[in-house]
C-alpha cells in the first residue's frame, strides 16, 4: 500500500493557506462570458506551449498561437504534440463543467492516447508500458532514472488513485494533487506522453477538489520557467528500488504548491479589470463588439454601425471603454482604423 512520506512545514502551510485565499477570491468574482471564453482560450495557448516545451518541443509562443488559430496543412510532430495536448484541455474542460470527470485509472489512459495520438504505436496508445525504459533528461539526453519494472506498473498505479480517492476527507486537497503528481512522474507508467498526461490529470484533480478556475489555470507555465529545476524537484536520480523507500514529498509538496500561487496571482492581475461592477459592467453592445471581434478577428467602426443604433460619438466610448478594460486595442489611424482583442 503507497504511504508517502512529508512533512507540513511552515512554508508548505502557509503556501496552502495563501492558495485558499486566492482560489476563494476567484471563484466569487464574476465576469462576462464573452471575457472569460477569451481567457480560457489564452490560457490554453500557454499550457500548450509549456507543457510541451518542458519536454522538449521546440515551438516557440508565438508559433503555438499560430497553430492554434489555424491548423497547418501538413502538421510536423512538434505540431501533433500542441495540437493534441490543446484538444485534450478542452475535452476535459468540457467535461470537468458538467461534472463528468473523476480521477481514475481509465481516465488517464484516456488522457494518455489523446496527448500520444499519431505520435506512437496504436499498440502503445492509452495504454501502460510493456517494456522497461530509462528516463533522460530531455536538455541533456542522459539517463538520469530507472523507473520501476514493467509488471508493477498497474499495481502502482491503482495504489495511487486508490490513496488519492480514500484520502480526499483526511488529507488537504492541494497535498493531495502534488503527492499524485510527483508518484505518478515515478512510476512512468508509459512508453511516452506520462509528463504531459500527469500535468493534466493533476489539473483534473485540483479541479474536482474545487480549483474552478482550471480553464483559466496554467500551472505549466511556471514549470517552463525553470525546468531544470522542475525535473530535479518532481523526478528522482537513480534506481526506483534503491529510492523507493528513502522518497521524501516535502520539497516537492513546497514547489507544487509555491506554482500555483505564482500561477493565481498571474490570472488575479488578468482579471480585476473585467470584473462585473458600476465601473466595468459590460453592457450588451460591449459584448456585441467582443463576440463580433472574436469570429472575424476584427472590428472597425463601420462593422459596428451596422448591427447597432448609437451615434458616432457613442461607439466611440463604447471602443474607449473597452480599451480601458484592457480588453482590446486599436489598430491603424484615421479611416484605417480597426479594434482587436488584446494579446494577454
Amino acid at each position: 500500500m503507497f504511504q508517502p512520506r512529508y512533512t507540513i512545514t511552515d512554508r508548505l502551510l502557509a503556501n496552502i493557506k495563501r492558495i485558499n485565499t486566492l482560489v476563494n477570491e476567484l471563484n466569487h468574482r464574476r465576469f462576462p462570458h464573452v471575457v472569460l471564453l477569451e481567457l480560457e482560450r489564452a490560457a490554453r495557448e500557454v499550457s500548450s506551449f509549456a507543457s510541451t516545451s518542458i519536454e522538449g518541443n521546440p515551438l516557440p509562443l508565438t508559433e503555438v498561437k499560430k497553430i492554434l488559430k489555424s491548423k497547418p496543412a501538413h502538421v510536423r510532430e512538434s505540431e501533433k504534440e500542441v495540437l493534441n495536448y490543446n484538444l485534450a484541455l478542452q475535452e476535459l474542460n468540457k467535461k470537468l463543467k458538467v461534472g463528468k470527470v473523476r480521477l481514475s485509472l481509465d481516465l488517464i489512459l484516456k488522457i494518455q492516447k489523446q496527448v500520444i495520438e499519431g505520435l506512437l504505436p496504436v499498440f502503445e496508445s492509452g495504454k501502460m508500458r510493456e517494456k522497461a525504459v530509462v528516463v533522460n533528461d530531455p536538455r541533456t539526453g542522459q539517463a538520469v532514472y530507472l523507473p520501476p519494472d514493467i509488471n508493477e506498473v498497474k499495481s502502482l498505479m491503482e495504489d495511487l488513485i486508490s490513496f488519492v480517492n480514500s484520502n480526499r476527507e483526511k488529507t488537504d486537497s492541494l497535498i493531495l494533487a502534488g503527492i499524485f503528481h510527483k508518484q505518478m512522474v515515478i512510476i512512468h507508467p508509459f512508453m511516452d506522453g506520462n509528463g504531459r498526461t500527469t500535468r493534466l490529470a493533476t489539473k483534473v484533480l485540483l479541479a474536482e477538489m474545487g480549483l474552478n478556475t482550471f480553464n483559466l489555470f496554467s500551472f505549466e507555465n511556471y514549470y517552463n520557467q525553470n525546468v531544470t529545476k522542475y525535473f530535479q524537484t518532481v523526478g528522482e536520480f537513480g534506481n526506483y528500488y534503491d529510492l523507493v523507500d528513502k522518497i521524501d514529498f516535502t520539497n516537492w509538496l513546497e514547489y507544487f504548491t509555491e506554482g500555483i500561487i505564482d500561477e493565481l496571482l498571474r490570472v488575479q492581475k488578468l482579471l480585476p479589470r473585467v470584473a462585473v461592477n458600476p465601473e466595468s459592467e459590460l453592457q450588451s453592445y460591449h459584448l456585441k463588439i467582443l463576440e463580433f471581434i472574436q469570429e472575424k478577428g476584427f472590428i472597425t467602426d463601420q462593422d459596428y454601425a451596422k448591427f447597432t443604433d448609437r451615434a458616432k460619438a457613442t461607439r466611440a466610448l463604447d471602443f474607449q471603454k473597452l480599451i480601458e478594460l484592457g480588453l482590446i486595442e486599436r489598430k491603424g489611424k484615421g479611416r484605417a482604423t480597426y479594434y482587436m482583442l488584446k494579446e494577454k
